[in-house]
């Protein structure tokens, strides 16, 4: 029997104008100001930076902590102790099976030291533990208050092992990502100053001033607009224009506001192209000039213009007047206003990785979630809509653009090792678990709430949630209540079942049989999670139709998913009740088929009982 596929609505609209939280939301906020020299044949640099932390928490800070993300490329250090003993080691930190860090020659290393730290003026204690700074200050930090934070510092970049580092495995000298020292956020929940061991990050907002000093044959690309582009050309300045440099090194100079990070990659190799979008930002792109790859770095151009629109239209408007997309790092990895990814790969890949990091723009970047507490808020709900950004530009032509995430959750469920997605980054006993749990199952998060609320319901949730909360910190609760007041439904137990249980859903088509001139369908809840139920009808005359049986606890019911087909609304369902009874006004004997969830967005995990057939 053919199944009734679900077709997404993208059209757009209205959104509510309703205040995104209540007036005691609070977050804090830093201004940079950085002067770096580097030494691009020691890999050693040396640094100033000025920071002015703004204290708009209710709480007195005795204390701030900063995160030293190159120390953990060292022998020793907790990431390089994690990577020994997790059972699912990264394949890209290893080498003939044993820990690439562990064998980290002194010069290969990266590390990051503060040499001098002031407050005001004042000198204050400090201790360096790990990737983690833990500074006692000379003078409180009132609630309301600011205060001056002078470091100088200095770093060495290590061989490229994860995100960070020099000479890739396609040659890009310097992928320069958490290479400063920056200050931990401090929230509703208390100081976030996570240990760096791999996973992901969290940012304090502010305004990045930034002067990069370096031989003058690099080619600087990666967050910030440049702000002196005829002094150091390279690509940059005006059409028609020569820059002429002086002297070995060249001084750039970037200014990235409201931001919550800056990353940088450098190369004397880089090709540097620019694509001005219509209606849209400046577009830069930085690769190797390599034969075998400039083809489809080219191509790659209009298609990143291309999910540029297609964000614009499904989320909300991107905020800067700048992207750029830069090779380096390891595989693909977001930044604020940048992206680095790596760039010998099939024209198909390069797209799909630049899809994916592009949209951390906005789930990331501009809504800036606690990625170590809430990762699946950020990779989920990017996967999502890349998925669908995919579908659409690539002329993908799925009928189900997330059959991938289902597949993945479904092997997770099966392989026993599943936490639950409330579990922090660094706490999951393998990378399996964690990588499902952030990409495929907080995917579904997304399209299996489009499959409670309704697709056009979840998309005017998708662009209210982005309206109410960019710029901000987003907890999950913030997505349920987004999502509660565009539905009007109840969506507790969606969230708690989901994200903070390992619980499943299992519906099951337990008997059918005859009643006269109608029929006796027994459903059956097996698994805990509870759900609405779409049920399919086919008869043997051709005709379909739908029966809806809402979940008694979302006080609501969605609109028909299927238009063209007849559907009756049938009494909801308490969850504690395992069985539930539906007459169907037909004989049996004119019933072909029953399918549960004929769209397959119910992440049911034994589909086998979800239909019957006589």
């Amino acid at each position: 029997m053919k199944k009734a596929w679900f077709f997404l609505s993208m059209a757009f609209a209205a959104v509510f104008s309703l205040p995104a939280q209540n007036t005691s939301y609070w977050q804090q906020h830093v201004d940079y100001t950085m002067d770096v020299e580097m030494d691009v044949k020691t890999f050693q640099y040396t640094g100033t930076q000025k920071l002015i932390y703004t204290n708009n928490s209710p709480d007195a800070l005795n204390r701030v902590y900063y995160h030293l993300f190159f120390n953990a490329f060292q022998p020793g250090s907790q990431m390089d102790a994690r990577l020994q003993s997790i059972k699912d080691p990264d394949g890209r930190m290893m080498e003939n099976g044993k820990s690439r860090i562990a064998s980290l020659s002194e010069s290969e290393m990266g590390y990051l030291h503060v040499e001098t730290l002031t407050q005001d003026g004042q000198a204050v204690s400090f201790t360096e533990e790990g990737t983690i700074l833990v500074v006692d200050l000379a003078q409180p930090i009132p609630s309301g208050g600011k205060t001056t934070l002078d470091m100088a510092f200095k770093g060495q970049v290590p061989a490229q092992i994860r995100r960070s580092g020099r000479n890739t495995s396609e040659g890009v000298a310097l992928s320069m990502s958490q290479w400063y020292p920056k200050l931990s956020e401090y929230d509703f929940e208390g100081w976030h100053a996570n240990p760096y061991i791999a996973r992901e990050f969290h940012g304090v907002w502010g305004d990045f001033d930034v002067k990069l000093t370096l031989d003058k044959d690099y080619v600087v690309g990666g967050s910030g607009y440049l702000q002196n582009p005829q002094e150091v050309g390279h690509g940059y300045e005006a059409p028609g224009t020569k820059v002429k440099t002086k002297g070995k090194t060249l001084t750039w100079h970037f200014k990235a506001p409201n931001v919550h990070d800056f990353m940088w990659g450098a190369d004397p190799e880089y090709i540097h192209d620019t694509l001005q979008m219509e209606d849209g930002p400046t577009l830069h792109f930085y690769y190797k000039n390599n034969p075998e790859i400039i083809e489809n770095w080219k191509n790659l151009q209009p298609k990143t213009a291309d999910a540029m629109r297609f964000f614009n239209k499904n989320i909300g408007k991107y905020p800067y007047e700048q992207y750029s997309v830069v090779q380096g790092g390891d595989g693909g990895m977001e930044y604020a206003m940048s992206t680095l990814i790596t760039g010998n790969r099939s024209f198909g890949s390069l797209v799909g990785v630049m899809v994916h990091e592009m949209a951390h723009s906005w789930f990331q970047h501009v809504l800036a979630t606690n990625e170590s507490k809430h990762e699946w808020m950020d990779e989920g709900f990017t996967t999502f809509i890349s998925s669908l950004c995919m579908n659409e530009i690539m002329e993908q032509g799925k009928e189900n653009p997330f059959e991938g995430s289902y597949k993945g959750y479904y092997a997770l469920v099966n392989s026993g090792l599943e936490k639950p997605q409330a579990t922090h980054a660094d706490r999951y006993s393998t990378n399996f678990a964690y990588g499902i749990a952030a990409y495929s199952k907080g995917s579904i998060f997304l399209s299996q709430l489009g499959y409670v609320i309704g697709q056009d319901k979840l998309m005017e949730s998708v662009r209210k949630y982005y309206e109410d909360f960019k710029f901000k910190h987003p907890v999950p609760n913030d997505v349920k209540r987004v999502a509660e007041k565009v539905s009007g439904m109840e969506l507790e137990w969606y969230l708690v079942d989901w994200t903070q249980t390992t619980n499943t859903i299992d519906y099951a088509i337990k008997s059918v049989e005859a009643l006269g001139n109608q029929t006796k369908v027994i459903l059956e809840r097996i698994g805990d999670m509870p759900m609405p139920i779409d049920l399919l009808v086919a008869h043997t005359d051709g005709t379909q139709e739908t029966y809806y049986i809402p979940l008694q606890m979302m006080r609501g019911e969605k609109d028909n998913p299927y238009p063209n087909l007849k559907r009756t609304v049938a009494k909801d369902w308490t969850w504690a009740h395992p069985t539930y009874e539906l007459i169907i006004d037909k004989p049996l004997g004119d019933i072909q088929a029953l399918v549960i969830d004929p769209s397959q967005l119910m992440a049911d995990v034994n589909g086998e009982n979800n239909v019957w057939q006589p």
